[in-house]
């Protein structure tokens, strides 16, 4: 896969990934109705809170994330064969967006495993913070008896068109594309991601696909990788859970992910509106459509806090374990935050426990004079040279996930199978990923250890002796 750069003939990445994102939301708009309500909701939501806390509003503006909210986008994709998931790879990496972290689905008895594809440096994430959850179908999780009608289908459909890899290759060889041809590849790119009525399924075969699972379903009985959800990013989702009935989304019935109320927000918490059914025309006999109906689609909405580290995440994960053996949940709100209690709640002890992963900076308005030499991180810090801000969490929890997809494929009742911390990264499973990608997966601690070390190297390089 050829390296993309940033020629002067030649559109940024970055760029690319905003004027696609922004074309996809449009996209989704038209097809989901409902979506652009859920934009509004969010919108307005945001808008308020920034007027009421103008301090938050002058941090996010200081910090260049203001423009990024107002843009920021999560996209769901499902995938059925590897040469697809392949092929997705370059397609993004044209965009700057790698794979990230390995989420094992099976624990929600979905037949799929996936990756988050995004950019991974802070300024390119400022500019615009588009992620792709990509899910990829798994012959061994679906029954055996399947496997014919799914490979006959799956092998007959192509979901991107003939122009979209022309020009993937030519952004390999040349190292980047220029203005004309980003265009041609939104345009023909996007008709990978939009939805089609038409399934290449027989009612039969749907149902079949269906009775096995819904996902299993969505994925092979249709031509192309539509977008089942998109997410845009709030700064406080239980008011946009409590203002969903007003704007008529048919919302659902808890947030997923950490309890609210917390002063330090961390990870991610997340709720959506549910699946709605579209009309659906499936393969009839002698080329007549058969009418039908299939439910799938979403539209998310997200509220992303602070990426943890290792030791962070492990507490994380021991706590949620607690709640999940003791047989409470997020719904269960006063009795799930009780057991987080025990999680502290200050960014002075996050940072001296090393629970968070941070970013150090030297602020505009700092004390006059200047320390002593060689002075280490926390005397800096102490003396108000140097600050510290949350790393904002930037991929996804795999139980939220698995909550989400069960509760928008009518499955809410099944629950999950029992929970490991580390379920997410099975070796076997990431590895046949890997396979299918064509590429490794980065390690999301990795990530982001380097875009901490690489903020205190910064600072510590202008105060040394």
């Amino acid at each position: 896969m050829g390296s993309i750069t940033n020629k002067p003939q030649y559109v940024a990445p970055s760029m690319i990934r905003h004027q696609f994102s922004n074309a996809m939301s449009c996209i989704y708009k038209a097809e989901v109705p409902l979506y652009s309500n859920l934009l509004n909701l969010v919108s307005d939501v945001n808008n308020s809170i920034l007027e009421r806390d103008l301090s938050l509003k002058q941090h996010l503006e200081e910090s260049d994330q203001f423009s990024r909210l107002q843009y920021e986008r999560h996209g769901a994709i499902r995938l059925g064969t590897a040469s697809e998931m392949a092929t997705m790879a370059r397609f993004l990496s044209v965009m700057d967006m790698h794979p990230v972290g390995y989420y094992d689905l099976s624990l929600a008895s979905l037949p799929v495993h996936a990756t988050c594809f995004r950019t991974l440096d802070l300024d390119s994430l400022n500019k615009n913070p588009f992620r792709l959850f990509v899910s990829l179908l798994r012959p061994s999780l679906i029954p055996e008896a399947l496997h014919s009608l799914v490979g006959g289908i799956l092998s007959k459909r192509a979901i991107f068109s003939r122009r979209t890899l022309e020009l993937i290759q030519i952004a390999e060889d040349q190292g980047g594309l220029t203005p004309d041809q980003v265009s041609e590849y939104i345009s023909n790119g996007l008709e990978t991601f939009k939805w089609t009525r038409t399934s290449t399924a027989t009612t039969i075969e749907y149902q079949m696909l269906k009775s096995s699972s819904p996902l299993l379903a969505d994925i092979v009985a249709f031509p192309t990788a539509h977008i089942n959800h998109l997410t845009p990013r709030t700064l406080d989702i239980e008011a946009v859970q409590a203002g969903m009935k007003s704007y008529g989304l048919p919302m659902k019935e808890s947030i997923e992910g950490p309890p609210g109320g917390r002063n330090c927000l961390i990870l991610l918490r997340q709720t959506s509106f549910k699946a709605l059914e579209d009309e659906v025309l499936f393969l009839g006999d002698g080329g007549d459509g058969v009418q039908g109906r299939h439910c799938a689609r979403f539209g998310e909405v997200e509220q992303r806090g602070a990426a943890l580290t290792p030791k962070g995440r492990k507490l994380y994960d021991d706590l949620v374990g607690e709640a999940r053996a003791k047989g409470i949940g997020p719904e269960v709100t006063e009795a799930y935050a009780k057991i987080f209690a025990r999680f502290p709640d200050s960014w002075d002890a996050l940072r001296k426990e090393n629970l968070a992963w941070l970013r150090y900076y030297i602020p505009e308005s700092r004390p006059h004079g200047t320390p002593e030499p060689g002075a280490d991180l926390d005397t800096l810090i102490a003396g108000g040279w140097v600050r510290y801000e949350p790393i904002t969490y930037e991929d996804f929890l795999p139980l939220s996930a698995a909550g989400i997809f069960q509760s928008n494929l009518g499955r809410e009742k099944e629950g999950l199978r029992s929970y490991e911390p580390g379920d997410e990264s099975g070796d076997h499973g990431r590895g046949e990923l890997v396979n299918a990608i064509g590429l490794d997966i980065n390690d999301e601690m990795v990530v982001y250890r380097d875009l901490q070390e690489k903020s205190i190297k910064e600072c510590l390089y202008n105060f040394r002796p």
